[in-house]
């Protein structure tokens, strides 16, 4: 009796490694109506490879909800516990036809779990977006015996792309926005970012990335604005004033050294130590707004060679620069206190705990 109700999607067939799949274009009302969700309905061997990270479901829903005019999911991809039929239009055009699916068959997402959890969140915010679709890609797989394999070779060569590739594409985001211009007008900047990687080869002529900028802005500006023009002429002062103090930037955009040298040597050009940068330069803008240039002098007597017992534990953690945001506050701190302002009681409390343990490792 149940092979007589069938789902009936639009679709394309087509071939992979001998087996039929199938494209459609599914409404996103039907959703979290057609497919498996509860990890308790699935097997233990299954529902191993799938558990649901629930933290990123807001965030995902905000996106579809916010900008709905704007959005973009790619395709779902999932296995079909049942006997699938395909019906061609015509005999002359074989791949486009309708496929049936047995109502009684089980649907498992192989790939798109999360987008379909943010579906059916955003769809109680806002229906409407119930009459628009998503692509979906079906397989048939009786008793399920391929989906673990399926789920393996999906994610096996999945890369997420770097922070700075993501950010420098990204223009929802006023702050991306505001580093890109950034970086093509404030002269410390010029030519020496990293667009598209987070990291730095050790034979890079760049200097810094483009999503240590980033934070290291957005940390200064903390405290701005929504004036975008104000706030970009802020931010071009305040690094090009923290550039007056550390003559090695400006000589490797000369290339009168080499960066990499630069990198190795010294932490200033380091993500952790830009958003301390940035985080102290908030402080001080808000502090002494008419005196803070003058006051940035105290950064060139700063030793901001890597190996100095300065930075052990603050920046430096094991010999490696750490951008945990307890090294970034206490980098922060030590270069507050350098250009005479007060720590915050937050701050005061991560350095009188930081110089705890390190009474404690020197007795």
């Amino acid at each position: 009796m149940d092979d007589a109700f069938h789902y009936a999607f639009p679709a394309i067939r087509g071939v992979q490694a001998g087996r039929e799949y199938y494209v459609s274009m599914c409404p996103l009302r039907l959703i979290p109506k057609i497919f498996l969700f509860d990890e308790e309905e699935l097997t233990p061997e299954l529902r191993s490879q799938r558990t649901l990270n629930k933290a990123r479901i807001p965030e995902m829903t905000r996106y579809l909800t916010e900008q709905e005019d704007t959005y973009v999911f790619s395709a779902i991809t999932a296995s079909v516990d049942a006997e699938l039929v395909f019906e061609p239009v015509s005999q002359d055009n074989d791949r486009l036809g309708v496929l049936r699916i047995p109502m009684a068959g089980t649907f498992i997402i192989n790939d798109g779990q999360h987008r379909r959890a943010a579906i059916e969140a955003a769809l109680k915010l806002n229906p409407k977006l119930g009459e628009e679709s998503i692509a979906v890609v079906f397989f048939s797989d009786i008793g399920l015996a391929r989906s673990q394999q399926m789920f393996a070779d999906l994610n096996r060569y999945a890369i997420r792309p770097s922070t700075s590739i993501s950010l420098l594409y990204d223009h929802r985001d006023a702050g991306a926005e505001m580093t890109r211009r950034l970086v093509l007008e404030a002269e410390p900047f010029r030519d020496l970012v990293e667009m598209e990687r987070s990291t730095l080869s050790a034979r890079s002529r760049r200097l810094f990335t483009f999503s240590a900028i980033y934070h290291a802005t957005n940390a200064l500006l903390a405290d701005a604005s929504d004036d975008t023009e104000a706030s970009l002429k802020t931010a071009k002062a305040f690094w090009e004033e923290v550039a007056k103090q550390l003559p090695e930037w400006n000589q490797v955009r000369r290339g009168r050294l080499a960066s990499g040298e630069v990198r190795q040597d010294l932490i200033h050009s380091h993500g952790v130590v830009l958003q301390a940068l940035g985080k102290a330069g908030a402080a001080l803008l808000r502090e002494a707004p008419k005196d803070w240039k003058g006051r940035l002098k105290a950064l060139s007597e700063i030793d901001w060679s890597r190996n100095s017992p300065i930075w052990a534990g603050r920046a430096v953690v094991g010999g490696r620069l750490s951008k945990a945001t307890q090294n970034v506050t206490l980098t922060a701190n030590y270069i507050k206190k350098s250009l005479g302002l007060e720590l915050s009681p937050d701050d005061q409390r991560i350095e009188d705990a930081f110089e705890r343990g390190d009474h404690e490792r020197n007795t």
